[in-house]
């Protein structure tokens, strides 16, 4: 007779662990307790933003005198105008003024047009400039930044990569020969980069432009631009050379010990012993016990340098004439056009709060000891 096969009881299947259970919690209460600080955070910068670009109402209150200095010289021009008493063309040039500001919405206090501000902004609905224009004539902010971003990413993204990558392979090699001479030298270099780049741009002008004549002063391309594509790329690959050696000078030294230092701590620790004792090649040892503890922290180094992208550098930007955000940035601030202020730090805002909480996640992926939520696993 043969042996029939056991079925598994009911109680054998185990039902979905009440650990699986309570991570999916942890992650789901963590992430919204992340959005609502994050968007809290967002709220109140953009506000605050709103308030400081419009210096409390003052801005509103130019806008109103620019209002009827206007009115009153057309008025003055108007040889009609001219003939009627002065009481009835008083009243005349008020009534326009009232009409205008109404049609702005500059009859409103400023704290009611200021939460406006605050829901416009946040839907993104950045409107006209009051002064900017885009090279295409539009007012849209939204046009006129998006003309600018182009020129900001080429000349930031292209200088904090190379410092990034730099940096980085420079300060790993310094860590394998620590305390010889070219270790001595950054360390001893590293407070020079406490003057801006735009300081360094200054005297790289005024030697490869000035005395060498071999690179342009500023501006992007030359003028007039050149028809031919390949012509017109060696054309901004000129003008940005000074940048971007900006950039470079003024950093380097001070990144480089930053991160050789940071390279120092990890070698030092026990573990990266025990692994020369073990025979490990030194190419084994820095990928596993030096650079992967500190994937977490390169990777939001390097997040927030590309956040940065979208700011610019405003002096820097400035004094080489680079047509990107940062001189926009200087530009609106000059002239007191507000929409634009607000609009590029709407923006800003936005990308570095979907950094920051997209962060947390990936150092889950990149760094097993860290939880959602629940900080670091005891070993």
């Amino acid at each position: 007779m043969a042996e029939s096969t056991a079925l598994p009881a009911p109680e054998a299947v185990s039902p979905p662990t009440p650990r699986r259970a309570s991570a999916l919690k942890r992650v789901l209460r963590f992430t919204g307790r992340r959005f609502l600080a994050l968007a809290v955070t967002v709220i109140i910068g953009v506000y605050l933003t709103i308030i400081i670009a419009n210096m409390g109402g003052a801005v509103d209150e130019l806008r109103k005198g620019e209002i009827m200095q206007g009115i009153v010289m057309g008025v003055s021009m108007d040889p009609e105008m001219k003939q009627l008493p002065a009481a009835e063309r008083q009243a005349i040039i008020e009534e326009m003024a009232r009409l205008q500001e109404k049609r702005l919405g500059l009859d409103q206090p400023f704290i009611i047009r200021s939460f406006t501000f605050l829901r416009n902004a946040l839907l993104l609905d950045l409107g006209f400039a009051e002064n900017l224009t885009s090279d295409s004539g539009s007012r849209l902010v939204r046009a006129i930044i998006l003309e600018r971003l182009p020129p900001t990413l080429l000349l930031m993204g292209l200088s904090y990569l190379m410092l990034f990558i730099i940096s980085v392979f420079f300060a790993l090699f310094l860590s394998r020969r620590y305390g010889s001479f070219l270790d001595r030298l950054v360390v001893a270099l590293a407070p020079t980069s406490s003057a801006p780049a735009w300081f360094y741009g200054l005297f790289l002008i005024l030697f490869f432009a000035v005395f060498l004549g071999v690179l342009p002063y500023g501006g992007m391309v030359d003028a007039p631009p050149p028809s031919n594509k390949l012509q017109y790329a060696l054309s901004v690959l000129r003008h940005i050379i000074l940048p971007v050696l900006s950039v470079l000078v003024s950093a380097i030294w001070s990144s480089t010990y930053s991160w050789r230092t940071f390279f120092l701590i990890y070698s030092s620790e026990d573990y990266v012993e025990m692994a020369k004792a073990k025979g490990l090649s030194s190419r084994d040892i820095e990928n596993r016990y030096v650079l992967r503890p500190t994937l977490p922290t390169i990777i939001t180094n390097f997040a927030l340098l590309l956040i940065g992208l979208w700011t610019g550098a405003i002096i820097l930007e400035t004094v080489f004439n680079w047509p990107g955000l940062g001189r926009l940035f200087y530009s609106a601030i000059n002239i007191y056009d507000t929409p634009v202020i607000v609009g590029e730090t709407v923006i800003y805002a936005y990308l570095l709060a979907v950094t920051v909480f997209v962060l947390d996640f990936i150092y889950v992926l990149v760094d097993p000891r860290v939880r959602i939520g629940g900080g670091s696993e005891a070993a």
